[in-house]
């Protein structure tokens, strides 16, 4: 991108990697935290004569923290004519976007940078073999490179971002009802989003509720999963499901201490359907492409996990947490494809066991397959 367009932008979640990873990859260009007073103060105050200092462009982490410079990074890249220039980083997405969308649009590539996915960690040499172990640990990069165990990162990654980020985007002032409304939607993964029955829960109004749903949604650690919307002659529910990009995070939220917690846990099966989830969507955002993910329910609770439109033809994902083969686990593809008719293009089950084959006429698919499958999976 930085070949095509005068600015590039990453962001994603707090300690996610965007730092190294554009560090590494421009090494040559001279690196501005915005998080540092003294900078983000010039930033602020003299937005020329701080970007006078970067003739030739820099990289500026933490960008949202000086929004001040947009407008003037918009002058200076019309002027130069030249890609690349600009590299910006920030952990909070719906800061930048406004401020791109109004100031720089049309010169600027937006990407995300996400926790590491199951391909990721592989080909790192980092062990993979235990899928509780996965699933319990997650993917964010500090807790490899450091060997930081996970009953340490995770309570010092929340209380920053409850301290830093949630205060910034929206001045929440109770952080106690905000960290119990992060619980409460780990409680809810794989569900039906129902907004009046998390507000009630909460202790919060309904309009409350939606913004810090924005708030989780813009600091990347929830994501929606939208119902499709071809209806195949069946009502269908129109409210979205919840996931998390971290597994990881989701399990000490929901209060798990160890991977013998999880392996008996009653949302077992939900986060391992998150975690597959969760790797679809990686595997898109990490190609530069927005997802193309959905799920399908019907008003008599038909449902599928995952419904991948690749183009207006339709694959269809189960996700099943079990490590022996079911008839069952094949029982809504089925029916689900007999309504999709020449619509449908595949029938997957992603499950926990060992072994991958063709049964029945859908596709089996091990946990342990995915790093090879699932660009094919996602139409890459």
């Amino acid at each position: 991108m930085s070949a095509y367009y005068p600015i590039v932008t990453l962001t994603g979640p707090r300690q996610a990697g965007k730092t190294t990873l554009i560090r590494h990859v421009f090494p040559e260009k001279e690196y501005v935290s915005l998080e540092d007073p003294d900078m983000r103060y010039l930033a602020q105050s003299d937005p020329r004569i701080f970007l006078g200092r970067f003739p030739d462009g820099a990289i500026f982490d933490e960008v949202q923290r000086a929004p001040e410079l947009f407008s003037y990074l918009q002058t200076i890249v019309d002027m130069s004519n030249k890609e690349g220039m600009f590299i910006l980083s920030g952990s909070q997405s719906f800061l930048l976007q406004e401020k791109i969308s109004q100031s720089l649009a049309g010169r600027a590539a937006v990407l995300k940078l996400l926790p590491l996915s199951l391909a990721e960690l592989s080909d790192s040499k980092i062990s993979v073999d235990d899928l509780e172990q996965v699933l319990f640990t997650g993917g964010y990069p500090r807790i490899f490179d450091k060997s930081i165990p996970t009953s340490d990162f995770f309570p010092s990654y929340l209380q920053t971002y409850l301290e830093r980020d949630v205060r910034t985007l929206q001045n929440v002032q109770n952080l106690d009802s905000f960290s119990l409304f992060i619980r409460l939607c780990a409680g809810r993964i794989g569900q039906l989003l129902n907004i009046s029955s998390l507000a009630t829960e909460c202790g919060v109004s309904v309009n409350t509720a939606k913004g810090w749903l924005s708030i989780l949604e813009a600091s990347y650690i929830i994501f929606r999963l939208r119902p499709h919307y071809k209806n195949f002659n069946k009502r269908l529910v129109k409210m979205p499901k919840l996931y998390f990009y971290d597994t990881g995070l989701a399990c000490y939220l929901l209060g798990l201490q160890n991977t013998e917690q999880l392996l008996s846990h009653y949302m077992r099966g939900e986060v391992f359907e998150n975690f597959v989830i969760a790797e679809l969507v990686k595997a898109r955002i990490n190609s530069g492409q927005e997802t193309n993910l959905y799920f399908w329910r019907d008003h008599k609770g038909l449902e599928v996990d995952c419904i991948v439109d690749k183009g207006g033809e339709l694959a269809a994902i189960e996700c099943k947490s079990g490590r022996t083969v079911n008839s069952s686990f094949f029982d809504n593809l089925n029916k689900w494809s007999t309504l999709a008719a020449g619509d449908s293009t595949g029938k997957i089950v992603v499950y926990a066991g060992d072994i991958s084959q063709v049964v029945a006429g859908a596709e089996l698919l091990s946990w342990r397959d995915l790093p090879k499958k699932v660009n094919g999976l996602v139409g890459l």
